[in-house]
């Protein structure tokens, strides 16, 4: 059964620091939250700063099984406070109201990328890529607002959703974030992420596609914090 999580993160603390830095101790410590975890717990995350407070962040985490999370509070929270730090609900809620027609208000962090066999600026391993008997393309990151934000209108359809129209019958998409995150593995390669932060409203018309759009995620770089779609009521819109 797969679990939705939230752990409070106190910004102060080194660990919540170094999370911030490399990605992949996040992935670490998700992992952590299993005895023995396998090839069958595939972990999405994302970190980001707390709705209610500036002062503190929150780690989401979807899992196929549930999670224990105390080691994260130990290690990057509040592990005396009189406050829950950790919250775990089961998924099957959220996936059960996924049908036909409804719609949510959704947020998704992408590493938002395309493959062209023409890139403008093409890397030394790109263009030695390009030289096979039959290129496959490259990856190139979408670095505007208004590239990054096609990225995704024109993949929500295969997500199983559809852009909910706003005024001037424009999709109700917003782009709120962008970043460049760079950091390296413990092999010492680099990794690059073009990242943006997509907010707004999306209609089902492929339940079973949105189902597994939602488990699964979306995009490239999961392991680094990518991919998470998150749903929500739509708030009540107005008629005036």
């Amino acid at each position: 059964m797969p679990y939705l999580s939230r752990i409070w993160l106190n910004p102060l603390r080194t660990t919540t620091q170094a999370y911030l830095r490399n990605p992949q101790t996040v992935h670490a410590a998700t992992l952590g939250g299993f005895s023995a975890p396998g090839d069958h717990e595939r972990v999405l995350w994302r970190l980001e700063s707390a709705p209610d407070s500036r002062h503190r962040l929150q780690l989401i985490v979807l899992t196929r099984g549930r999670p224990s999370w105390e080691h994260i509070v130990e290690q990057a929270g509040w592990p005396d406070s009189d406050e829950p730090q950790i919250l775990v609900r089961p998924y099957e809620p959220v996936l059960a109201a996924v049908s036909l027609g409804r719609e949510f208000a959704f947020k998704l962090r992408a590493n938002t990328v395309g493959t062209t066999k023409t890139p403008d600026k093409p890397s030394v391993t790109q263009k030695e890529r390009l030289t096979h008997d039959r290129p496959r393309g490259v990856r190139v990151p979408h670095r505007t607002v208004s590239h990054q934000i096609e990225w995704l209108t024109n993949r929500l359809e295969r997500w199983g959703f559809a852009a909910v129209t706003g005024e001037n019958d424009l999709p109700a998409v917003h782009l709120t974030a962008r970043d460049r995150v760079s950091f390296r593995k413990k092999s010492g390669d680099q990794v690059v992420l073009q990242t943006a932060t997509f907010h707004g409203l999306v209609r089902v018309t492929d339940p079973q596609a949105a189902r597994n759009a939602l488990l699964e995620g979306v995009g490239p770089g999961k392991a680094y914090g990518m991919g998470l779609i998150t749903l929500a009521p739509p708030r009540a819109r107005s008629t005036t």
